[in-house]
């Protein structure tokens, strides 16, 4: 059985995949995910990603690239800086080449404790990383990323599930993911 998170998430990537096309596409295949280098800056809040807990991100825009580097835009929070820069984008009409999550389904992780919050482990490998449209986004949950209280992506819908039970919050697709959601 298809879960409806899966296919709202498939609709969601088909979407993109079109309004990027009709926004001036050359029918090129989408940026593939890079590293995030241990002296990487977040291009929201100039923190260096390597040295905070929690999901990273990375995103393609077709008409803007960040300030004196060539693309992606990296971000070492979800909820507090990515989403926020993605909103803005989408509001301003930037066309999307592509936009990289880390995918807790393809990493080992791990949930620790530090002064009475919970983090989860940060992972910038290539390999770690999955299109943003596509999966699942636990909000709301009781563990925190590089800004505080973060939204934590998983390839697998079970994996998801699984862990909004043992840490709290809800699953979402990414397209129910709203300023409002994220705060903003």
């Amino acid at each position: 059985m298809v879960s409806r998170r899966r296919v709202l998430a498939g609709a969601s990537a088909v979407a993109v995949a079109s309004v990027a096309g009709c926004l001036g596409g050359n029918g090129d295949a989408a940026p593939a995910a890079v590293a995030i280098s241990d002296v990487a800056a977040c291009d929201e809040c100039g923190m260096v990603i390597s040295k905070h807990p929690g999901p990273n991100a990375e995103i393609y825009w077709a008409d803007v690239e960040p300030e004196g580097r060539d693309a992606p835009f990296w971000f070492d929070s979800l909820k507090q800086c990515f989403f926020p820069h993605y909103f803005e984008g989408r509001d301003a009409g930037r066309s999307l080449d592509a936009a990289y999550v880390t995918d807790y389904s393809a990493v080992e992780y791990s949930v620790n404790t530090r002064e009475g919050a919970s983090y989860i482990t940060s992972h910038t490998s290539a390999d770690s990383m999955a299109d943003a449209t596509s999966l699942s986004y636990v909000v709301e949950s009781d563990v925190e990323g590089a800004m505080g209280p973060d939204f934590v992506p998983f390839g697998d819908d079970a994996d998801a599930e699984a862990f909004a039970a043992e840490h709290g919050g809800s699953v979402v697709a990414f397209d129910e993911i709203t300023p409002t959601l994220v705060g903003k």
